[in-house]
């Protein structure tokens, strides 16, 4: 609570205490998703086939403060849908390599 109260007077921060606690139930559903699945990157590769409306609606199971452009830019960016680079892209093998490299870290913590 002392933490919450504190963000809420940062002017640096979006001082909404309903999205520091969606920032806080993301965070833990997360570290949950890890300890189910090995790594969150474990978790979008199980749903890895689905299309950006299953997403969204997998995002807004587990998540707070998710809608369709969030869902969307967040997973093309990680390179889970198509859109933001073609696989000959040398910023998506650099994503590739950097999935890679979540796995490597999410195992190890």
């Amino acid at each position: 609570e002392a933490k919450i109260e504190e963000l809420l007077q940062n002017s640096g921060i979006i001082r909404n205490k309903l999205k520091i606690n969606a920032v806080i139930h993301n965070a833990k559903q997360v570290l949950t998703l890890i300890e189910e699945h090995g790594s969150f990157q474990a978790w979008l590769n199980l749903n890895d086939s689905k299309n950006l409306q299953e997403w969204v609606l997998l995002f807004k199971k587990y998540f707070k403060f998710v809608g369709g452009e969030i869902v969307n830019e967040f997973l093309m960016s990680a390179g889970y849908l198509k859109g933001a680079h073609e696989n000959s892209c040398l910023i998506y093998q650099n994503i590739l390599k950097e999935q890679s490299n979540w796995l490597k870290y999410e195992s190890n913590t």
